[in-house]
Parts: structure tokens; C-alpha cells; sequence
């Protein structure tokens, strides 16, 4: 398939929390995919390719749809990528079938404006999380009535990342242990670029080594500033804007 824009939408996921750049910026999957469907562009001669990305980090799906889904379908993209639930997922109640039905309907509201929708789950993180079995069992629930949803139309790619067993080995994961680390988002990229039938480029497996911390400090440090959101109403995207709010020139390195 060929592209020339690729809009991308969602939370830290697709927003490339984890794959942190010495300027302190985060890149990810997404501007991975977006540098692979570049790659592939500039091949054919064509006019630069374009990419924006309107994810921002900690979203639940609602107010994903709500402020980023017609945004991106503003800027009228070849190629949209649709992430969310995963946030949902972790409160204390969900309706898992409501958070796929939206899924399903925004890939639908994309397609009807002639845009094909890249459908992806993230990876599964649980094997190294706190209370990482309650939550694997809504995962694999989403999952599964996410993958039911998919609409049948060769404009829609579904990319499966929670079913990639090789992604929950750990050292694919952040310090954190919920978010992806570079090696992580390069995997999905792979997954991503594979599925879309575009070249994988070398982007090589050489990632620094992560000092993980030990089990109080990792708790200090992690898990009890997310519980501290959780109970206030808090989220880490609070006060953040998108990072590529519009389609702009991907630069080849």
C-alpha cells in the first residue's frame, strides 16, 4: 500500500511515552511508522509525505474521539491510525464491549471520509505490572471484541500487539513497566509496517541498557503517584498539547 499522510491518534501509547529522546521529547511508534511510510514515498518520487500526531498521553477513549477523532479527520489523511481503551481498562469499572463498540465506530465515522484506518492494540504489559492478572483479563476481553469489530473493508488494517507473546518479555518495556521502551515501540513499528506491506528499516536493536530500580523504589516512584492520579482525578496529559497537531514534512535521516 502507498501512502502520503499518516495522522495518529490516541495516549502515551501512540504518543511514544517510553521512548524517550536525549532532548527529553518522546518519539515511538508512530513517528517510526511515519519514517518507514516516508521511506517509502520518497522511493517513488512522489511530494513529501506529511505526518501529525494528536495523541496525548494518559486519555481515556472518550475524550480521545472527543477532541482528537475529527481533528484528524480534518486534516485528511491517508492513513489513521486508532488506539485506545487501554487507560479504560486499568479503572475500576469498564464496560469493556462499550470501549470496542466505540472503537469500531470511529473506524467506521474515518473510512466513510475515504481515510484507511490502521486498528492496533497495544502491547500487553501485565506479566510485570501490580495487579497485572486483573487487568490481563480485560485486556484479553478487548481484544477479543475489538478483533469481532474489525469492519470488514480493505480500507481498515487491524495490527494485534496485545497477541505479540515476543512483546511482553520485559525487556521491552520502560522502567515503569507499563509503557513500551524503545525497543518496544521498534517492534510495533515492525508489526505495523509488516501488516501494511511497507519495508522495515533498520532501525538496529542497540538500545541503553535500563537500570531498573528495586521493588520500594519502583513502587515510590511509579506505582503510588499513579494510584495518587487515580484517586484525584488527575491525569499525566493534564496541560499537554499534542506534539504534531497538523500534517508536516517527515524528515528522512
Amino acid at each position: 500500500m502507498t501512502f502520503r499522510s499518516f495522522a495518529a491518534i490516541g495516549d502515551s501509547f501512540t504518543e511514544g511515552v517510553g521512548d524517550e529522546l536525549p532532548d527529553g521529547s518522546v518519539r515511538g511508534w508512530a513517528d517510526l511508522v511515519a519514517l518507514g511510510l516516508a521511506a517509502a514515498q520518497a522511493e517513488s518520487g512522489s511530494a513529501p509525505f506529511g505526518y501529525a500526531n494528536l495523541a496525548i498521553r494518559g486519555r481515556l477513549l472518550g475524550p480521545i474521539l472527543d477532541e482528537q477523532l475529527d481533528a484528524a479527520i480534518a486534516l485528511k489523511p491517508d492513513l489513521l491510525s486508532l488506539n485506545g481503551g487501554g487507560n479504560d481498562i486499568m479503572r475500576p469499572k469498564v464496560s469493556v464491549e462499550s470501549v470496542a463498540e466505540k472503537l469500531a465506530a470511529a473506524a467506521t465515522k474515518a473510512m466513510a471520509s475515504g481515510i484507511h484506518v490502521l486498528l492496533l492494540s497495544g502491547g500487553n504489559p501485565t506479566n510485570h505490572i501490580p495487579l497485572g492478572a486483573r487487568i490481563e483479563v480485560r485486556g484479553e476481553q478487548l481484544a477479543v471484541a475489538v478483533r469481532a469489530r474489525v469492519p470488514e473493508s480493505a480500507n481498515v488494517t487491524f495490527v494485534d500487539n496485545w497477541s505479540d507473546a515476543e512483546l511482553t518479555d520485559l525487556r521491552y518495556w520502560s522502567i515503569d513497566k507499563l509503557h513500551l521502551n524503545a525497543l518496544g515501540h521498534r517492534r510495533v513499528a515492525g508489526n505495523i509496517l509488516t501488516a501494511l506491506g511497507v519495508p522495515v528499516p533498520d532501525w538496529g536493536d542497540e538500545v541503553p541498557e535500563l537500570r531498573r530500580p528495586g521493588t520500594i523504589a519502583y513502587w515510590r516512584g511509579y506505582v503510588l503517584p499513579w494510584i495518587g492520579r487515580r484517586l484525584t482525578g488527575r491525569s499525566s496529559g493534564d496541560g499537554r498539547e499534542p506534539k504534531r497537531p497538523t500534517l508536516m514534512p517527515v524528515e528522512l535521516e
